[in-house]
């Protein structure tokens, strides 16, 4: 818990009360390696901080084919967010790509502090301007930049990341095949 109130201290500063009551929300979760925290189709209302492992979001296409949409890292929070926002089915799915240990807490739960403890609606303002600021870089760099730029991105943005998941995984997220991948770090 002492890793969400070290995150959460550079975002926003918590009176104690605040802090003891938000962080008192989240309960302590193992996930094995290939296991669901979301899956799509399903309705979801957890936001989890992960505090150790490798997590990814994807989408599956009308025929099966996967597409990562981000990866989520140590000292991250993850949710299906427009699930959660929404109540709407998950059309996203988020797998442990290795063992991972995450805190859990219901947002609905959080929700409800709002008016009670406005700097608690004020951090999940702060962390979904943070998630849009990512999204629409992402977005842009997909439609913008080269493969080979795209990769060279992904190796400073998550820089031990390669060796801990699968080279498809890494193909996926920047939208070309294993084959492309495996030319552009043969060309470094």
């Amino acid at each position: 818990m002492d890793e969400l109130k070290t995150y959460l201290e550079k975002l926003i500063r918590f009176t104690e009360e605040e802090s003891q009551i938000f962080t008192s929300l989240f309960q302590e979760v193992q996930l094995k390696k290939l296991s669901y925290f979301v899956q799509e189709g399903e309705y979801s209302s957890k936001l989890a901080f992960l505090s150790k492992g490798v997590m990814r979001a994807f989408f599956r296409n009308g025929t099966g084919d996967e597409y990562n949409k981000t990866f989520f890292t140590p000292q991250n929070f993850a949710a299906a967010y427009s699930s959660i926002t929404t109540k709407k089915k998950s059309q996203i799915n988020i797998q442990c790509l290795t063992d991972c240990k995450l805190l859990v807490a219901d947002f609905d739960k959080i929700t409800s502090l709002y008016d009670q403890y406005p700097n608690i609606e004020r951090l999940a303002r702060i962390l979904a301007e943070y998630k849009f600021e990512i999204k629409e870089k992402r977005e842009i760099e997909l439609v913008t930049l080269a493969a080979k730029e795209r990769y060279k991105i992904f190796k400073v943005e998550h820089p031990d990341l390669e060796n801990q998941i699968s080279q498809y995984h890494i193909a996926s997220y920047l939208g070309i095949s294993p084959t492309q991948l495996s030319r552009i770090r043969a060309k470094k």
